[in-house]
């Protein structure tokens, strides 16, 4: 959860989660990203681990928490634990085999039964250095993108190429929406005295529209 108060406004702490197929290349994004490793030989996830990464966000300190599990089905238990609490994902497929893109509408339902808030999502075509395998197009992947509202982009935890702009684009978009509710928090305080929003939980909603019955609108996940 990303927490606020007006004495620690430097401590920010985002859960994101690695969600796709297994053998995508999650657990080598993550090692890649975190300490600059990767593993050909690898093997499948078994259960969940997390890594936490410090991120410089216009000056303040941002700790990304990142858990990656196992994309078997058998694993499949985890699930609520596992997204409780998250503020971004990173939805991965790998560019040379079309069953791991087929799953991601699968991916993106669990992900929105599961979750309990808006999470900045990212759709990630993994192994793009896998040119002369590729089953998926960039302008497919795009395309599905687009048409679920998520940010997207292409990345090879084996050569390094935008892995770690692809995480930054997460977090810097949950340090926005934050800020925004920040402001708006203020915002309430100044105009209601007894308003009491100090330290509490920010949740994620977009962009803060409402209903006619004054509770925050959901919004879908930010495009590019």
């Amino acid at each position: 959860m990303a927490f606020y108060s007006e004495e620690q406004t430097e401590d920010y702490l985002f859960k994101i989660v690695l969600i796709g197929d297994s053998a995508v290349g999650k657990s080598n994004l993550l090692a890649r990203f975190a300490r600059d490793e990767f593993y050909p030989n690898s093997k499948s996830t078994i259960g969940v681990e997390f890594q936490t990464q410090k991120m410089d966000i216009n000056g303040k300190e941002v700790k990304a928490q990142i858990w990656d599990t196992a994309g078997q089905e058998r694993f499949r238990a985890v699930t609520s634990a596992y997204y409780r609490g998250a503020v971004g994902a990173l939805l991965v497929y790998d560019i040379s085999r079309r069953q791991t893109f087929d799953s991601i509408g699968r991916w993106l339902n669990e992900l929105h039964t599961h979750s309990d808030m808006n999470v900045v999502t990212i759709l990630i075509g993994n192994k793009s250095d896998l040119k002369d395998a590729r089953e998926i197009t960039t302008a497919e992947g795009k395309a599905l993108a687009e048409a679920q509202g998520l940010f997207f982009m292409e990345t090879s935890a084996l050569d390094s190429s935008n892995v770690t702009a692809a995480f930054q684009t997460v977090v810097r978009e949950i340090y926005s929406i934050l800020s925004r509710k920040v402001i708006q928090s203020h915002e309430l305080k100044k105009h209601d005295p007894t308003w009491m929003g100090n330290g509490k939980t920010v949740i994620l909603q977009g962009d803060g529209d409402q209903e006619a019955d004054g509770q925050p609108k959901k919004a879908g996940c930010c495009s590019s």
